[in-house]
């Protein structure tokens, strides 16, 4: 298959989310005396919120919750499930982990180097669910303007992932055809059924080894496969 355009998920994808996730929370643990609260080690903390908010993320994909619902629970959810009462979970605290989550710069192993592999060869985008100012801000801080043509942000658009829409949106903005696209993502949801069903390719990044699908035609472990696929 001969493509042009090569489309991107962000989050978890590129830009390593639980690792820069991780980084913020242990630097917020400290600051607002978590420990003092009655919460013993950082790592229980930020294992309890993974968990909760790759739950209400999953819900967000789908439409079945807000933006706004997504902010409030994370974190509310974490602490009272770790045994927090009420009153005392620290005020600002998920708008002190916005600020701070977009400005960590990890990405996955070998990111710029794919990248600009990749640039040379084809033009490329990134749909993301994220949210308009995080998104922007990771892109910046990250030096990942230079590769992409466009960022499409769901926010933005008003369409989520894996809504036909906004890869419908996607390819008219790119000028691009379904059967010269490829879609890359982790979220086998969000950006590997919802390009399939929209009826464009899609690889599978997963890191992390889960058991592949069979409907899943192509999966990767790492970024710098896609050198020799493509």
């Amino acid at each position: 298959m001969l493509y042009q355009h090569i489309f991107f998920d962000l989050d978890h994808t590129i830009w390593d989310f639980d690792k820069n996730a991780e980084e913020a929370l242990h630097e917020l643990f400290i600051l607002h005396n978590l420990k003092d609260l009655g919460l013993a080690a950082p790592d229980v903390f930020i294992e309890t919120y993974t968990r909760n908010n790759h739950r209400l993320w999953a819900e967000y994909h789908l439409g079945k919750i807000s933006k706004e619902a997504l902010r409030e629970a994370r974190f509310k959810h974490t602490f009272l499930e770790l045994g927090l009462d009420e009153t005392v979970i620290p005020a600002g605290f998920e708008d002190a982990y916005v600020q701070l989550c977009p400005t960590k710069t990890n990405l996955f192993p070998e990111a710029h180097e794919v990248l600009e592999y990749l640039h040379e060869k084809y033009n490329l985008y990134v749909i993301s669910n994220g949210f308009k100012e995080s998104t922007q801000m990771k892109i910046h801080l990250c030096s990942l303007d230079q590769y992409f043509k466009h960022v499409f942000i769901s926010e933005i658009i008003g369409i989520n992932k894996p809504d036909p829409a906004i890869f419908k949106h996607a390819l008219n903005i790119a000028g691009a055809n379904k059967q010269e696209s490829l879609m890359i993502g982790d979220s086998l949801e969000a950006d590997v059924y919802g390009a399939l069903n929209f009826g464009i390719d899609a690889i599978y990044f997963n890191p992390n080894k889960a058991a592949k699908p069979e409907k899943v035609p192509v999966q990767i472990h790492h970024l710098n496969e896609l050198m020799l696929l493509l």
